[in-house]
């Protein structure tokens, strides 16, 4: 039998983990990413990894259960608790499994994992590395790891890939399957023209989507390729409405991101009064979930409060650690602080909410299966259910390892069982990929009926100032309404080139941010309550726990009904929406 072929798309911590543990079981793996590999989320995420260690590593009265605990407490009572449970119990396994890989994190003065604390923890279980570099340090030591395994003929690596199909086996004795994906190379990596490259399985680790936001953490890479991918395809996406934003950002130039560890460090949020108000808002003060730090923040500058700015004041850590400090534990901030002007041990920083991470995506089980056989999702792509309505810090990257293993363990079950349909592209099979089809993106709620003057003025900027001001922290159903109506009219403005041509990527991410941007406000629109980090000022009454989800096809599939029945949160608002779908034989 030939060795299983897996398609992995995305470089962050949850495409290099699973193309790494695909290819040491033997798995045919091919990696294809849009930029360098290096380019992600990941790569920039600075605060650390949740664990919870073995063998006395762990902080004094830490429990896996507190861990469990403290990510079903910041989920505001929207968490999947299975996958909760699954998240935290196989943590420590996980780190491991990178230390393998050649992941190195701090240690103390013992010898020991140095452990942080921060927002919303019951005790320090923050790992992390080259002080707050953690992200980079776990991208780098998997990156060197795949390219070491590429070398060695066991990964097939593609950079500057751009995937802007999945190819969907189609037969009359087979449901609907994802057998590939249709890519380009960017020249002058790679030849003119599409490629189609047919696979076992897709595993869509393509990350987040901070793009849609005018101020966001997110690098230029995360426009949601992934979902927006998926749901062309026909497969369920779930809780679109969870978008959390990071209180702390820089307020100036690329709102550069201030790890929530420095506030776990003994930093203090003022206004421009010198006022320590979180105390105002919320019992734990600084350290409250970041949905409520976020939320008091704007509040805070809604209600006219001593200015225009808050203020991230960190010169009492120096003071009460000595000098050196700051910048022994937080090298990439305090350079960073001081290439901009700021002397973060004598001033305090301005600081804005900022949009970081996508509760919502891809919906799967807890192995990674999405609703569609084939496909599999990982990472902030996907929704396992794990982070509810709001995630709690340093969480994520442990998700991308967890889940990105799981999933990966799915898929070689599927292939020892022999129901991966492999061997099944015959020439009777027909293949297919779904085209974007403007005229025919009819959302409940966001179809306009008269096309808004703004639609004829699109642009990305225009793009992320109107859902900054709609369905960013404070939203209402007269502004979502507003969103929705230029968004549909702006994605009526704007086609597809022609079959035989190749979208530009820029085409093509515009496009892929106007689908998920009216995916988010119809999410948005449908759920009417606040909770976490979705925040309707038009229904603050508690919510009645529900799921958000939706399908661009009017059936599901056995792996639908399959997969989503263990859900503990009921699924609602399911209006599956029809849509024309146009295929071609390829």
């Amino acid at each position: 039998m030939s060795a299983r072929h897996l398609v992995v798309v995305g470089s962050g911590v949850a495409g290099l983990y699973a193309t790494l543990l695909a290819a040491q079981a033997g798995v045919q793996v091919t990696l294809l990413t849009k930029g360098a590999l290096a380019q992600s989320n990941t790569h920039q995420a600075q605060g650390g990894i949740c664990a919870v260690l073995p063998d006395g590593a762990a902080a004094p009265g830490d429990t896996v259960e507190a861990h469990i605990a403290d990510t079903l407490k910041a989920g505001a009572g929207e968490c999947d608790p299975e996958a909760v449970r699954i998240l935290c119990t196989e943590a420590a396994g996980d780190i491991a499994a990178i230390e393998h890989f050649g992941v190195s994190f701090d240690r103390d003065a013992s010898g020991r994992r140095a452990l942080g604390l921060e927002g919303a923890h019951s005790a320090a279980r923050i790992l992390h590395a080259g002080g707050d570099a953690t992200g980079a340090a776990i991208a780098n030591g998997l990156i060197k790891a795949v390219r070491a395994a590429a070398a060695r003929g066991a990964v097939t690596l593609v950079e500057h890939a751009f995937v802007h199909d999945l190819l969907v086996l189609e037969g009359a004795a087979l449901e609907r399957s994802v057998k590939g994906v249709r890519y380009h190379r960017e020249l002058p990596q790679g030849e003119p023209g599409m490629i189609d490259l047919r696979s076992d399985a897709v595993l869509l680790a393509t990350g987040g989507a901070g793009q849609l936001f005018a101020a966001t953490t997110n690098p230029a890479v995360a426009t949601a390729d992934g979902v927006a991918l998926a749901w062309r395809a026909g497969a369920v996406v779930a809780d679109l409405e969870y978008f959390q934003f990071h209180p702390t950002a820089l307020a100036v130039g690329e709102n550069f991101l201030i790890s929530e560890a420095v506030r776990g460090a003994g930093a203090v949020l003022r206004d421009a009064a010198g006022e320590a108000f979180m105390l105002r808002y919320h019992p734990d003060g600084d350290l409250a979930p970041r949905d409520v730090v976020s939320r008091s923040i704007a509040a805070h500058l809604r209600n006219g409060r001593d200015g225009q700015s808050v203020y991230l004041d960190a010169t009492g850590i120096e003071q009460a650690q000595g000098a050196g400090y700051l910048s022994r534990r937080f090298p990439t901030i305090a350079a960073k602080t001081q290439a901009l002007g700021f002397d973060w041990t004598r001033e305090r920083l301005p600081i804005t909410p900022a949009a970081h991470y996508w509760m919502g995506g891809i919906a799967t089980n807890q192995d990674g299966e999405t609703s569609l056989h084939g496909l599999y999702a990982a990472g902030e792509a996907a929704c396992t259910g794990v982070h509810g309505a709001n995630r709690l810090a340093s969480n994520s990257l442990l998700e991308g390892l967890v889940f990105g293993r799981r999933a990966v363990d799915a898929f070689l079950r599927e292939m020892a069982a022999g129901t991966g349909n492999v061997g099944a592209q015959s020439s009777h099979a027909q293949y297919s990929h779904v085209q974007y089809s403007h005229a025919q993106m009819q959302l409940g709620g966001a179809t306009p009926l008269s096309v808004h003057a703004d639609a004829l003025t699109f642009s990305k900027d225009a793009l992320q100032a109107l859902m900054s001001a709609h369905a960013g922290v404070f939203r209402d159903a007269q502004g979502l309404r507003h969103a929705a109506e230029v968004l549909a009219g702006w994605r009526s403005q704007r086609e597809m080139p022609a079959r035989t041509a190749v979208p530009s990527r820029e085409e093509a991410e515009a496009l892929n941010l106007l689908t998920v941007a009216q995916l988010l406000v119809h999410a948005a629109l449908s759920r009417e309550n606040s909770v976490g980090a979705h925040f309707r000022a038009d229904f603050t009454d508690p919510p009645i726990r529900t799921r958000t989800a939706s399908s661009r096809t009017a059936s599901s599939s056995r792996a639908a009904a399959r997969d989503f029945q263990h859900r503990a949160a009921t699924v609602s608002h399911m209006n599956p929406v029809k849509f024309q779908r146009e295929s071609e034989t390829v």
